[in-house]
């Protein structure tokens, strides 16, 4: 009995268009539809998304776009992964396709000429947060869990993250990107990865309240109006405000990763013991390739341009599946389930700065580029 009702949901749920599209009062709303993958983004997503945001950008009807996940757990968890390694093991395309039309969306929506809004509601990962830190408006409620967990698979952070984390001091950036550790709303707001917080509950009437829109002049102050009148947290709130002193002091750009383990390590002041200590322990959970390959995609970013980080990105990422941990990652975290990877280097001390630098190189043929990116 239960055998047939997980495959008559499932049937249900293949039925469904995994991207839905309508609009109200001028606003286009996209609505991704996988609720039971915690709207992960799959390609024929990617693919849907390209092509109805470029069709409401030429629309004068359209006055803005709204992004949101189906359903009260997820925005967006991150890319449909199995899909990616199976690519990889079965010799097919997908795994390049998917990223270089991934980071063409998002390089788009950088640089979409309406308002667009992201409602982070729920858990916004990877591939999600890709999605809403291109947005103009990024809302988070109660309920988000936001990160860029990256390392904990062998992989860096990216669509875009070597872009939008350089916009944080630096510190921050390191500390997220290397841990991806998972954050709320008030230290999403801390951090500059969102813009306000309100309740949940304030966007299960979404449509309502688009239509009851009286536009203005400026249509992202009239949808910060309608959408943000009673914030629930702010950047004081943030849990992180009590241990920055001591994440500024052992997170700078000049300290590799044996440097910054053993400065955590070395932290004697009783408020920050704790967390020096979880720090660590996640650390060394994380692949020690992937986790010093982000370090140098992070601290190069913050010297390129959009969308030299996202080309820059694409090499890298790529380059994981042959020659980084992410295979070993998604097996032993997703696919066996056994918590045990077998990272390529057991330590951050073995890291050779060679193998880090080989994945920075471009795996297309010179003269190539296949991520053309326009303004």
């Amino acid at each position: 009995m239960r055998l047939t009702e997980e495959t008559t949901a499932a049937n249900l749920d293949a039925a469904e268009p995994e991207v839905l599209f309508h609009a109200v009062n001028g606003v286009g709303i996209a609505t991704l539809n996988r609720p039971r993958q915690l709207n992960a983004l799959s390609y024929p997503m990617i693919v849907a998304l390209g092509a109805q945001l470029e069709a409401w950008a030429q629309d004068d009807a359209i006055r803005a776009v709204v992004l949101r996940g189906a359903g009260p757990k997820a925005f967006c968890a991150g890319g449909d992964i199995r899909a990616l390694t199976d690519s990889y093991r079965d010799g097919t395309p997908l795994h390049r396709r998917f990223f270089i039309d991934e980071y063409t969306l998002d390089y788009r929506l950088h640089r979409y000429a309406k308002p667009l809004v992201a409602l982070m509601d729920g858990i916004v990962m990877g591939g999600g947060m890709g999605l809403a830190q291109a947005a103009h408006l990024r809302i988070v409620t109660e309920r988000s869990r936001v990160a860029m967990p990256e390392t904990g698979i062998g992989l860096v952070p990216d669509v875009g993250a070597s872009h939008f984390l350089s916009k944080l001091p630096v510190e921050l950036a390191l500390y997220l990107g290397l841990t991806g550790v998972t954050i709320g709303a008030a230290d999403a707001l801390l951090c500059g990865l969102a813009d306000a917080a309100v309740d949940s509950g304030s966007l299960a009437g979404l449509e309502q309240t688009l239509a009851g829109i009286d536009w203005g002049k400026d249509v992202l102050a009239d949808l910060r109006h309608a959408l943000v009148h009673e914030p629930v947290a702010s950047a004081a709130d943030a849990p992180l405000l009590q241990v920055l002193p001591a994440l500024l002091r052992h997170f700078p750009a000049h300290a590799t990763l044996p440097e910054i383990l053993a400065g955590l390590a070395c932290q004697d002041d009783p408020q920050y013991t704790a967390w020096a200590t979880r720090t660590i322990d996640v650390l060394r959970t994380r692949s020690p390739l992937a986790a010093c390959v982000t370090r140098e995609l992070l601290l190069r970013g913050r010297r390129m341009d959009l969308a030299d980080c996202f080309r820059m990105e694409l090499a890298v990422v790529v380059n994981t599946f042959s020659q980084g941990d992410f295979i070993e990652g998604v097996r032993a975290l997703i696919v066996d389930k056994d918590n045990t990877p077998h990272w390529r280097t057991a330590s951050y001390e073995a890291v050779d700065d060679t193998a880090v630098q080989a994945l920075f190189r471009p795996w297309w043929a010179p003269g190539e580029q296949p991520l053309p990116l326009h303004a």
